[in-house]
């Protein structure tokens, strides 16, 4: 058996490298216009992809299939439909759209038939006219991305997308030949780098009414709140791991167990479900909030994500008092008699909050009113056997004539003692959900505690609610901000003390006190993406995440935070005592005349600086006329050697050559690839020997210029 040499063996490709040289020879030798058009095909499919997430279903097909029909025609040089096809596939589009949007306008409607419509263009690409305007159809599509998110890894796509038409833009405008894509991409580099400064200017000093994110809204908003909540609703949000709020306080951190973010108070239960309370007495003896404010304040501020609801989960108490109610521009906002606080509409936006917190504050009536009798209303014949069990308590050795305080003790410490567990997965309730949780089952996240607790409290005659909001932060900040989850949605409860207003009790605190005390909230266990980071490195994905969450901030901070308030900061740093949109108007006008009248002097100072082929042209022309050659400047090189044949001879062999070199190296595939000025002076040395005939003297002074 003859085994072949260790060389040999070693010089084998890898198993399928060969298919790829192969795909690379054919890419290479593609024709100009194929390569181009393969190129602005593929340009166009990465500025769609990110509106597939918000479009019909059948406009991605349809757009995907029509960008591939046309680079099969592409590469097989087939040719392009006829306008009766094109026009045939814009009205389906169109009638798919009204079918689906019930109207041809309006945002979504609009940007389904601008994707339609620039797929269907590029298969009327016949000239460069045509080209042109699928680059405008697209740079208009990266701009309706912003109508849906505005977030950075949008601000990258977009960034890369605006980058790709450039370059087509480039390319449809270079000289034939085969420039390659490289030299286009920097080219269009380059352009944009020029327009950065005026970008960068407009950005900083063009007058806005709000936040950059304040028009344009990002997608539906997730979060753990609602007005009501059910058994179980708050646990399915546990692997919800996306971002509720950040916040940053000056001063002092707050421990763990202090972070409170308060959000609907629900008192009204009907057996399954808590809801706000609906009062049935009379205003004037409803409980009101009362807030008596103890201890130094917290000031901190909090950018909130979009929620699509009603409120503000702010630090508690935040009071509305003045000069420390929290601020928020072009906000209204008002705190309930539960002490939530309420805004005027949906918060669809990411909002930036400033306000300050007294950790240690009392709220709610010190005395008896009647509208406390709401809060131990209780729904009839629900959950008997846990009602019983209270009787049961109350009768006790030294509770029967106990007050809140001890009552409410009593009952944590029956959760602490009582083998409950904290878990994600405690199955459904059905019926006397209270019931089969507090004496069968055991098993609840925080609703269920809360839950219990306050039916327990109420049927023990002491008026109790239920609170909810987020508690804890990540463990380590990230660029000064702590990170709230979704997965932080949290249940505690209050209860009413004679002389002291509610009064917070967290139950889950008693049978896991770890969640409370250090935040550590249950997760689902993960997923097979993430069980293989973990056996590679089980830190990996939070270091990745907390590096992606951070450069999310800095985004969200420094650019789409960035609102008419840092603006007029601005103009103060730069010397205005009192700077007003005036103020700012002038100075935009000032620099973008100053920027005009900068680039107009570099231009007339660059006025006679041409593009180097150009110029060659221009001196091969002046040199060769002054031969006696009769050249202009519209004639090619190959041109210019056969008149320099047929005007100087065989002597003149040389220059000719040197001009059909020329020529191949602009239009062909030259055998070698010389620098301007080199070729230049190989022309002139071959044009040095022969005769001259007159010539102007100016002339004589540009062939002799070098290069």
């Amino acid at each position: 058996m003859n085994t072949p040499p260790a060389s040999a063996t070693a010089a084998k490709p890898a198993p399928g490298a060969w298919r790829l040289d192969l795909v690379r020879a054919r890419l290479a030798h593609l024709p100009r216009d194929t390569r181009d058009t393969l190129f602005q095909l593929a340009v166009i499919a990465w500025t769609v992809a990110p509106h597939l997430l918000h479009l019909p279903l059948w406009c991605g097909p349809m757009a995907g299939a029509l960008l591939l029909w046309r680079g099969h025609l592409a590469l097989t040089g087939g040719a392009l439909p006829s306008r009766w096809v094109v026009t045939a596939l814009l009205i389906l589009a169109s009638g798919l759209t009204l079918w689906g949007e019930r109207t041809l306008l309006g945002k979504e409607a609009g940007i389904t038939l601008l994707v339609v419509l620039m797929s269907l263009k590029t298969l009327e690409l016949r000239a460069r006219r045509d080209a042109l305007v699928v680059f405008f159809l697209g740079f208009f599509l990266v701009l309706t991305q912003f109508l849906y998110s505005q977030s950075l890894g949008i601000g990258l796509w977009v960034l890369m997308a605006v980058w790709g038409l450039l370059t087509a833009l480039v390319l449809a405008h270079m000289p034939v030949g085969r420039p390659g894509l490289l030299q286009a991409g920097a080219m269009s580099a380059r352009a944009a780098a020029l327009g950065l400064p005026v970008m960068m200017v407009l950005f900083v000093l063009f007058p806005r009414m709000g936040p950059l994110w304040g028009l344009p809204q990002d997608a539906a908003g997730r979060t753990g709140l609602s007005g009501s909540m059910r058994l179980g609703g708050v646990a399915s949000l546990a692997e919800d791991d996306s971002i509720a709020f950040r916040i940053r306080f000056e001063g002092r951190v707050p421990r763990q167990s202090q972070l409170y973010f308060r959000g609907p108070v629900l008192s009204t239960f009907d057996g399954r479900d808590w809801t706000r309370l609906v009062p049935t007495f009379p205003a004037a003896h409803r409980p009101r909030l009362n807030l008596r404010l103890q201890g130094e304040p917290l000031a901190y501020e909090m950018t909130l994500e979009s929620s699509r609801l009603n409120l503000l989960p702010l630090l508690e108490m935040t009071p509305d008092a003045p000069g420390d109610a929290p601020r928020v521009d072009n906000w209204l906002l008002s705190l309930r008699p539960d002490g939530q606080w309420q805004t005027d509409r949906p918060v669809a936006e990411r909002l930036r909050v400033q306000a300050r917190a007294w950790m240690d504050s009392q709220h709610g009536p010190t005395d008896p009113v009647l509208g406390l009798r709401d809060l131990v209303a209780l729904p009839p014949n629900s959950n008997p056997r846990t009602l019983a069990w209270a009787q049961e308590l109350r009768r006790q050795p030294g509770l029967a004539n106990a007050g809140a305080q001890a009552l409410s003790q009593a009952v944590l410490d029956h959760i602490r003692r009582g083998e409950y567990t904290y878990t994600l997965e405690p199955g459904p309730y059905s019926g006397d959900a209270i019931d089969d949780f507090w004496l069968d089952r055991k098993l609840g996240f925080c609703e269920h505690f809360a839950s219990a607790y306050v039916v327990i409290m109420r049927a023990l005659d002491v008026p109790a609610r239920v609170v909810t909001g987020y508690q804890g932060v990540d463990e380590l900040p990230q660029d000064g901000y702590w990170v709230v989850r979704q997965r932080n949605a949290h249940a505690w409860a209050e209860y009413w003390r004679e002389g002291a207003g509610w009064v917070r009790v967290d139950p889950t605190a008693s049978v896991a006190p770890e969640r409370v005390m250090q935040g550590r909230s249950l997760r689902t266990p993960p997923g097979l993406v993430g069980n293989a980071m973990n056996s590679i490195n089980p830190a990996l994905a939070n270091q990745m995440r907390a590096l992606w969450e951070g450069a999310n901030n800095r985004w969200n901070q420094w650019v789409l935070n960035y609102a008419r308030g840092q603006q007029l900061d601005l103009l103060k740093r730069l010397g205005f005592e009192s700077p007003t949109w005036q103020d700012l108007a002038t100075t935009l006008i000032l620099l973008l005349c100053t920027a005009a009248l900068g680039g107009a002097g570099w231009a007339l100072w660059d006025r006679r600086r041409q593009d180097p082929w150009q110029r060659l042209q221009k001196d091969t022309a002046i040199l060769l006329q002054g031969l006696g050659v009769p050249v202009q400047m519209h004639h090619a090189p190959r041109t210019r050697a056969l008149m320099v044949r047929q005007m100087l001879g065989p002597v003149a062999e040389t220059l000719a050559e040197q001009l059909e070199l020329l020529d191949r190296q602009r239009y062909g595939a030259a055998p070698e690839r010389l620098a301007l000025q080199v070729w230049w002076s190989r022309f002139k040395a071959a044009a040095r020997p022969l005769p001259r005939v007159a010539s102007p003297p100016e002339a004589d002074a540009a062939a002799a210029q070098p290069m």
